[in-house]
């Protein structure tokens, strides 16, 4: 029997590899071989090279900017390069099927895949589809949606709503390890904070400039991107950290709160295990808006508080954790509801249903 052959994409930010690292250990122990094209230097790579039995594939890519750049010029050159690259190293593996997570390198991959007769499936896991992902979409057999709300946004023949894909990794977080990283206890009450893969200056910012009040009230845990840690902070009950992976399972099951970004992906971990956040998204200057309606699903669900960045200060961010503490029991009973395991097997079962 031939072994099966699938190929994965997905990049640009670490929410566009994670359903991926969620779903691959389980191609892998079903016997199918896997490679992944992304990005040359985008996190996708420090994020799959280090998996056995994945080969990573780096190919050029363009940017897919909203707005004004020199760099606009070049992109569409970069995007044919990529696909010719695409295409090269389909024609090569012969996959089965591609499954695609979004992010600007997705789309010269898509494109390929159509023209090599490759079926691909789409994951999208935000409330509305991202510009990467409306460029591939025609070129997709399946789109596979996150929020409910979603499939109005796609076309109805290939739209279906599977929930949220959780890496089942997370739920295996060992409680000691959390605390001998951190040197917590469990007096008080911890507090996760995160700005997304590449951090956020504005969080940080306000965080350190409340460090003392919020120092009072919790034991925090910043996780605040490339580059951004300063010494200077370093005191009793605050960690900080540039990016976590293989601990991040263990400082979750110590952790209460969380202040988060509001890409889908995480929020959707954050609620399969049960923790009250407050969600800060990335404003309209920033983003096309797609934090910003997710966060407000979320407060409409009961699951989080939002403070929008526009209005983010050292004064609102100690204020609005510490109503959140107080709610956080009544939130926690709101996010019991919920459920998630279902999710990864339909992704899955979805993927291996377009092989011929």
């Amino acid at each position: 029997m031939t072994t099966k052959q699938i190929i994965f994409t997905g990049g640009g930010t670490a929410g566009h590899v994670m359903v991926n690292l969620a779903i691959i250990p389980e191609f892998i122990k079903d016997g199918w071989t896997v490679d992944y094209i992304g990005s040359k230097n985008g996190i996708e790579k420090d994020l799959i090279e280090p998996l056995e039995g994945v080969t990573y594939h780096p190919i050029s890519t363009g940017k897919l900017r909203r707005y004004f750049s020199k760099e606009n010029f070049k992109d569409p050159f970069k995007v044919l390069k990529g696909t010719w690259q695409a295409h090269r190293i389909i024609g090569k593996k012969k996959p089965a099927v591609i499954f695609s997570k979004g992010g600007f390198v997705s789309v010269p991959v898509l494109v390929a895949a159509r023209m090599r007769g490759v079926p691909a499936v789409i994951h999208e896991s935000d409330y509305t589809p991202g510009l990467a992902n409306k460029l591939a979409i025609p070129f997709a057999k399946k789109v596979l949606a996150t929020f409910p709300e979603t499939v109005q946004y796609l076309p109805e023949q290939k739209a279906e709503w599977i929930g949220a894909v959780v890496r089942e990794e997370l739920f295996t977080g060992k409680r000691e390890k959390g605390y001998e990283l951190t040197g917590f206890t469990n007096q008080k009450n911890v507090l996760l904070i995160m700005g997304g893969s590449v951090g956020s200056k504005k969080i940080n910012e306000a965080v350190r400039e409340g460090l003392d009040e919020l120092l009072e009230q919790f034991q925090i845990i910043h996780i605040c991107g490339k580059d951004n840690i300063d010494e200077q902070y370093n005191r009793e009950g605050y960690v900080q950290y540039e990016y976590v992976q293989d601990e991040l399972k263990d400082l979750l099951v110590i952790t209460d709160l969380v202040c988060s970004r509001a890409g889908a992906n995480s929020i959707f971990e954050f609620l399969a295990l049960n923790k009250p956040m407050l969600l800060i998204p990335l404003s309209l200057q920033a983003s096309r808006g797609d934090q910003i309606v997710n966060a407000k699903s979320f407060r409409k669900q009961g699951y989080a508080k939002v403070l929008e960045e526009e209005n983010l200060t050292t004064e609102s961010l100690v204020t609005t954790l510490s109503e959140l503490k107080k709610d956080k029991y009544e939130m926690k009973d709101t996010m019991n509801n919920y459920r998630s395991s279902e999710a990864k097997q339909k992704v899955m079962d979805m993927i291996k249903g377009q092989v011929k």
